[in-house]
């Protein structure tokens, strides 16, 4: 079996603090909130997703946005 490794991408993100945050990037999703706190709904290709406090909103390479939770973000990810 062949081995494959990811290409280097730098990409725009930003860390969803809810309402007390000034978010230019997240404009176009209303802030919600339910018993479980505030989130965003972040529609994505494969269906809507839902983005809580502390999670990341990463911009891909296409323009699209979409959620990424923090460990995953930390792992995957560093500052440039």
């Amino acid at each position: 079996m062949a081995r494959y490794k990811k290409r280097t991408v730098v990409i725009e993100a930003e860390q969803f603090k809810g309402s007390q945050g000034k978010y230019d990037m997240f404009m176009e999703f209303p802030i919600e909130q339910d018993d479980n706190g505030e989130y965003l709904v972040i529609p994505t290709l494969e269906g809507s997703h839902r983005a809580n406090v502390r999670d990341w909103i990463i911009t891909g390479v296409k323009g699209k946005k979409y959620p990424c939770k923090p460990d995953i973000f930390k792992q995957t990810y560093e500052k440039e």
